[in-house]
């Protein structure tokens, strides 16, 4: 399942236009597209920079300054940046108008070349966020996700539950909310953006903490959770029903896919790394693990899971070959072309405008939203307490790690938007909620694990006195 949903582009007709003429025309909108791309990839590279590096300057993960940077070039602000399935178009999109004053592209074409060029600028999201969790897999340790396992399963399954049952009996009891938009809100609540805590984990070094393996192990379940609870209320919003094969379905293909790739992967390691060791050609490493990492998030794809769950598995898998070190290097320039553009463009869709007060339409969505917001803060943090057997773990960060709904988020919404069972007031509540957890996430992340490490210095000096004769 995409999180992204790409416009159909009209294609072209050979009998519309003499042949000679249709061939001109193509072509002028060929390089009228990549001009597009371009300017476009512009705006997102010189946000992202700006932006990472003012909250780098200030002590904030930069990936809250990618996310803050989005949405100042997005439907919120400058309008540079603009998306068809947005709230905008053509000609809302300023690199639209630009391309229209210093070109011959009349308005039909240009409503062509711009869901093209959005098209390949929402592909190179996508792709982003694949080869962010191939690199998070990459820098992870099988073998403490699998000891934390049952803790994170723990977590994860309390990450979904305790928030999707109090948002939708708060919503029903308190606020009036038919049950049905009530369940669709709290499903929405049930999300986490694996993409977006792992990168706050990797900026602040604890991705290979006790901590950030639990997370990230949670994460994961969660993800896979959350797209078989999107799929039980879409099948309700749909048909007033839930079939239940299709859940069954889901939860077999999750767990068959993510044990399985791993057993297998692990039994083939020896292999991919002969395979490398006789290729001659540069990039023979990257390119095989790309290969590889493809294939799984195109298998994961197919079978309606996540195409990230594909990537970060092969990550995992590859990380237990002597090429990891290599590997990890060598990924590293293809993620900071790729990943940006994910970041920027979850803050460009992300339109802000819901938080206005003075809009007499907002008011009643945002008391609606402050209540889905603690639940949804709280839902989350209480699965720290969750966590067994580990003396000393910072509980409360393993909570703070889950807040970060995301791009995740957006899909419940857009979903139930589309399914026309989400009123309008719920629908701007839980894209509030959307982002003010989005927003919130990194720094309280930064400042809880910051917490943490000042109580174990401050127990240290007396562990140390109380050991001197």
């Amino acid at each position: 399942m995409s999180w992204l949903s790409f416009p159909s582009v009209p294609a072209f007709s050979p009998l519309a236009l003499p042949p000679l003429l249709a061939t001109s025309a193509e072509a002028v909108n060929a390089s009228l597209i990549l001009a597009a791309v371009l300017l476009s990839l512009v705006v997102v590279y010189l946000a992202s920079k700006v932006g990472g590096e003012l909250c780098a300057r200030i002590d904030l993960p930069p990936v809250l300054g990618e996310l803050v940077a989005g949405v100042v070039v997005g439907v919120s602000a400058l309008h540079l940046l603009v998306f068809p399935d947005g709230v905008g178009g053509a000609a809302d999109s300023l690199i639209m108008t630009l391309l229209n004053a210093t070109s011959t592209a009349n308005a039909d074409s240009l409503t062509t070349i711009f869901d093209a060029a959005s098209e390949v600028i929402s592909v190179m999201a996508e792709l982003g966020v694949v080869i962010l969790l191939f690199e998070i897999g990459l820098e992870s340790d099988l073998k403490e996700l699998l000891k934390v396992g049952p803790q994170a399963t723990i977590v994860a399954i309390v990450g979904v539950v305790t928030p999707f049952s109090l948002g939708t009996v708060g919503l029903v009891t308190l606020f009036g909310v038919p049950l049905v938009p009530a369940i669709f809100a709290g499903a929405a609540l049930t999300a986490t953006s694996i993409g977006i805590t792992a990168k706050v984990l990797a900026e602040i070094q604890q991705l290979t903490s006790r901590e950030g393996q639990i997370i990230i192990g949670a994460a994961v379940l969660d993800d896979v959770l959350g797209i078989i609870v999107l799929a039980v209320v879409a099948s309700l919003a749909r048909e007033g029903t839930v079939e239940i094969s299709n859940v069954i379905y889901l939860i077999v293909s999750a767990t068959v896919f993510l044990i399985g790739s791993i057993w297998l992967g692990r039994l083939l390691n020896p292999l991919f790394v002969a395979l490398v060791d006789r290729l001659k050609t540069r990039g023979q490493l990257l390119i095989s693990a790309l290969i590889f990492a493809f294939t799984l998030s195109y298998i994961a794809d197919v079978i309606q899971l996540e195409a990230i769950l594909g990537s970060f598995a092969a990550g995992l898998i590859l990380a237990e070959t002597d090429k990891r070190r290599e590997l990890e290097e060598q990924v590293i320039p293809i993620a900071d072309m790729l990943v940006p553009v994910f970041f920027i463009c979850v803050g460009a869709r992300t339109d802000v405008s819901v938080l206005n007060p003075f809009v007499p339409e907002n008011r009643e969505g945002l008391i609606t939203a402050a209540f889905l917001i603690l639940v949804a803060i709280l839902g989350k943090v209480v699965t720290g307490l969750t966590v067994f057997g580990q003396p000393g773990i910072n509980r409360l960060a393993i909570g703070v790690g889950m807040i970060p709904r995301g791009e995740v988020g957006l899909v419940f919404a857009a979903v139930g938007s589309a399914s026309g069972v989400l009123p309008k007031s719920l629908n701007a509540a839980i894209i509030v909620m959307v982002i003010l957890t989005t927003f919130l996430a990194p720094p309280l992340l930064r400042v809880v694990f910051n917490r943490g490490k000042e109580a174990e210095l401050a127990i240290a000096p007396e562990e140390v006195k109380s050991e001197t004769p």
